[in-house]
């Protein structure tokens, strides 16, 4: 078969069924990730136009189960929000068969993703640095895990919540006479999505010049360890360990929550002119000259006085109006929304945060360009859903992937 008649082959394995949108058109991704960092990074490649492929096990993807909520066609919402516009493959890797099939659809992407447990891809003969960056030179394959493949915890499991308390994150979130606090988003997990989709980027851009791809290897520890500033900053400079402070900013004030009459609300007055600006505001101008807040070190050094004379003045106003007050006179400042009210605010309307249509109910695409459009959302669908169709493409006929799947390729559980 000639060079030209395998590309076209090729690309009847990975269509989609609408012409792709974004600068990513034709790019050939192998989504074999599971749960939330790796099929989130993978769905973001697809949102800029790549043609992602997601292979699923015999229990599938254990995210589908996470609910309520669930979706009409029982897929939970967790899954929902990680996997739109992507082609969807079932097959058992415990199987030789669907291991061959998989070693097929490897020849022919461009990026690999996988969060396997370390060394499960070497097991079945696929591993990145025993075979694939030689038989596949050009491929960019990102292995996303909890703590690396080596070192002293290299290759033990890593899971949000778990790397957020190992990483030091927890340490400095929640009010200090109380325990600390995970986030309440998987912070890290989410992180190292976008690592690993920047990773990615990064290392196809150098494979113009190189014609090789190469490893991106992303770990959950990376992403936790490279979101801990100021706080790491901070204990480099001076060596004290950083201690939770609630809402409030650890050097800079006032930067947190107080009440109104409405609700709660998030004020930053984080330079002079804006806590002066704050004051005027609040009809108190005087307290901007006090020696005791009158710059922003010793605002810091004064917040235990400070932060009860604000909460006085501020909880007795209505929080929409006095967010209009502020924002007016150049101060940050807003109601603390729940994630309703913000998906319906028309500023993220405005920016197609909040995709709303017959075809697809969800968050859109946070990046945008001035000329390159990105793909139109696409539900999830059914584990297996694009399998036959995924095969054709790959040139098995009707008997080849019938003995595939008496070979035990396909199964579910």
């Amino acid at each position: 078969m000639s060079a030209t008649e395998l590309e076209a082959q090729a690309s009847a394995a990975w269509a989609i069924p609408e012409q792709a949108a974004g600068i990513l058109h034709g790019l050939r991704v192998l989504d074999l990730s599971r749960v939330l960092a790796g099929p989130y990074c993978a769905q973001m490649l697809s949102d800029h136009g790549a043609s992602v492929i997601k292979v699923e096990g015999p229990a599938g993807d254990e995210t589908r189960g996470w609910g309520p909520p669930f979706h009409p066609d029982g897929t939970s919402a967790y899954y929902h929000g990680l996997n739109r516009n992507k082609r969807n493959l079932g097959l058992d890797l415990s199987t030789e068969a669907g291991r061959a099939v998989l070693s097929r659809l490897i020849a022919e992407a461009d990026v690999v993703v996988e969060n396997f447990k370390t060394g499960t891809m070497a097991r079945w003969g696929l591993g990145y640095e025993e075979v694939l960056s030689e038989r596949h030179p050009h491929l960019v394959y990102c292995r996303i895990s909890g703590f690396g493949a080596d070192g002293p915890m290299g290759r033990l499991p890593g899971y949000d919540a778990v790397l957020q308390a190992y990483g030091g994150l927890m340490s400095v979130n929640g009010h200090p006479d109380r325990e600390p606090l995970r986030v309440g988003v998987p912070i890290v997990d989410l992180m190292a999505a976008n690592l690993a989709f920047s990773g990615i980027l990064l290392a196809l851009h150098e494979r113009r010049d190189s014609g090789r791809g190469q490893l991106v290897d992303i770990a959950l520890l990376d992403a936790v360890v490279s979101i801990l500033h100021p706080h790491s900053a901070s204990w480099i400079a001076d060596g004290r360990v950083p201690r939770r402070t609630g809402g409030a900013h650890p050097v800079v004030a006032p930067y947190q929550v107080f009440t109104t009459r409405s609700g709660d609300f998030f004020i930053s007055a984080a330079n002079d002119r804006q806590f002066a600006a704050l004051m005027r505001v609040l009809g108190r101008p005087e307290v901007a000259e006090d020696p005791r807040f009158a710059d922003n070190a010793a605002r810091i050094t004064h917040l235990d006085e400070l932060a009860p004379l604000l909460a006085e003045l501020i909880g007795a106003r209505d929080g929409g109006e006095l967010a209009g007050e502020l924002i007016a006179a150049g101060v940050p400042a807003s109601p603390v929304n729940d994630v309703g009210t913000a998906l319906r605010e028309p500023q993220v309307a405005h920016r197609g945060l909040f995709v709303d249509t017959d075809e697809y109910r969800g968050v859109g695409v946070p990046i945008s360009f001035g000329r390159s459009p990105t793909r139109r959302p696409t539900a999830p669908v059914a584990r297996g859903a694009d399998t036959a169709s995924i095969l054709a493409g790959l040139g098995y006929d009707e008997s080849e992937i019938t003995r595939l799947g008496s070979e035990g390729a396909f199964r579910s559980s």
